[in-house]
This record gives structure tokens, sequence and C-alpha cells, in this order.
């Protein structure tokens, strides 16, 4: 039997979307970050020694890393559904969209969400207007840019098809449901961007969707 290891409000939420888009039964191991820091609990670690989730235990094999989980499943459990075939053109924007979600995208996002808290507590109080300088002096200067430049490129992209590996569903779109989910909670998308809210909208309305956030808990990106 199949275990995700779940932290609320994470990345595994993916996890638990992919295995219900593919009928896979699995079991949930539910973990809850710190109230005050937002971490991941020390238990974690006795799971994978980084403390990180999601991670996924399969017959005695533990594998990390929201990408290699989801090409295991598919791989393994999956048929050769949610994937495009092998050699294609869709299979090869498959792959890209499969390491661009946390190799080019969510580093942007932890960026902005990272310098969106410097001025909070522990920060000592009478440093906290020069945090937020600083903050905001990177976010308009950099961060923002970048994320604009990104939203566009994506924007773009969902003009070429429905979905981002092609004209039908894949574990790509799967990949990129957390990075966007974020981008949208951070204010990185504007009006102007509809392929993507409407993307957003449709992935939100799948039945496998909606029962994965039932069977994981309430779902909402950090602020």
């Amino acid at each position: 039997m199949l275990i995700v290891h779940h932290l609320d409000n994470s990345r595994s939420q993916r996890i638990l979307w992919l295995l219900e888009e593919l009928g896979v039964p699995y079991e949930i191991k539910q973990y809850q970050r710190d109230a005050r820091t937002s971490l991941a609990p020390e238990q974690l670690r006795s799971i994978h020694p980084l403390g990180k989730a999601p991670v996924l235990t399969d017959n005695g094999r533990t594998i990390a890393e929201s990408g290699a989980i989801i090409e295991y499943v598919v791989s393994v459990h999956g048929q050769g559904r949610l994937i495009p075939a092998a050699g294609s053109d869709n299979h090869l924007r498959y792959t890209y969209w499969m390491h661009y979600a946390e190799g080019s995208l969510m580093p942007l996002l932890l960026l902005k969400l990272v310098f969106s808290r410097i001025s909070r507590p522990p920060m000592p109080l009478f440093l906290r207007p020069l945090a937020r300088a600083i903050d905001r002096g990177v976010c308009a200067r950099w961060i923002d840019p970048q994320l604009a430049l990104h939203m566009d490129f994506l924007e773009a992209e969902l003009t070429r098809s429905e979905w981002f590996a092609g004209d039908e569903f894949t574990a790509a779109d799967i990949q990129m449901s957390f990075p966007l989910e974020a981008a949208q909670k951070r204010s990185a998308m504007r009006a102007g961007h509809h392929r993507l809210q409407r993307w957003l909208e449709t992935i939100r309305a799948r039945p496998a969707y909606r029962r994965a956030v039932q069977r994981g808990g309430p779902y909402s990106q950090l602020d």
C-alpha cells in the first residue's frame, strides 16, 4: 500500500491529487506545521533525513521530492496514463514543465515569500521599517519583474494548447499546480492573465482534485 506522508498546506497535496486521478489506493499519514514557525514537525525526519514533505513510501521504498514522486507513481502505477507518448513533442514539453515548476518558478515565489516576512517578528521593532524598505526594494527591482516575465511566458504557453503538455491533461499539470496556486496567492498574476486564471479554475473543478482536498484536509497556500 502506498503511504503519503502529507504535510498540511504543502506540495504533498499534489501527490494526493495524482493518486486520486489515477485511482490508485493509498493511505495518508498526516503531519501539521508548527503554529509559530510554519515548519514541518521533527517526526518527518524519521521518514526522510531532511524532514520535508512530500514523502512517499511504497513496499519498502522511500521516495522524496515532488517531481521524483510523480515520475515514480506514473511509471510504476500509471499504466501509461497522464504522460504523453515517448518520443513525441508533447513528451518533451511534459519533461520541461516537470522540471520548470520547481527549478525556475518556485524559487522566485519562495524569495517573494521570504522577503515579505523579514519585517515580521522576531525582527526587532526598531529594525522593521528598514526591513520593509529592503523587502519593497528587492521585490520592485528584481523579484516582481522576474515573476511578471514568467507569468507572461506561461500565459502565452497556454495559447498553444489547453494544458501545459498538449491538449490532454497530464501529470505535468499536477506538478505545475503548486507554484501557480502560490503565484495567485502572492498576487503575481495580473488581471490580464486570463488563461492562467481559467486553468486554475479548471483544475480545481476536477473531481479528483476535490477528493484530494477532502482527504488531505483544508488546503490554502501559505500567506
